[in-house]
C-alpha cells in the first residue's frame, strides 16, 4: 500500500474510531485524524505480531479493522492522557 492509501486509511480509521468511542477526548478533530494515522501504525504491528497479517490491502476488510482497532486504542490512551492534564490544572 502507498504511502498516500496508508494517509487516507488512518484519516477514516481515526474519523470512525472517534465515532465508535463515547466521550470527549481532548484536541478536536484534527488530532483525532492524527491519532488515527498514528492507530493505523499500531494495528497493522499489532496485526503482524498477533495474526500474521498487516496492512497490505487498502480494499481488504481485515486492514480497516485492524486500522480502526488501533485507533480505538491510540484514541483511549490519548483520552487517558488528556483527562489526567485537565485535572492537575
Amino acid at each position: 500500500m502507498g504511502f498516500f492509501a496508508f494517509l487516507i486509511l488512518g484519516l477514516i480509521a481515526g474519523a470512525i474510531a472517534k465515532l465508535i468511542l463515547p466521550g470527549k477526548q481532548g484536541g478536536g478533530w484534527f488530532i483525532t485524524l492524527l491519532l488515527g494515522v498514528v492507530g493505523a501504525l499500531l494495528g497493522g504491528w499489532i496485526g503482524s505480531l498477533l495474526f500474521g497479517v498487516g496492512l497490505q490491502d487498502f480494499w481488504n476488510l481485515g486492514t480497516w479493522l485492524l486500522a480502526i482497532a488501533g485507533s480505538i486504542i491510540v484514541l483511549l490512551i490519548w483520552g487517558l492522557i488528556t483527562r489526567n492534564r485537565s485535572r492537575t490544572t
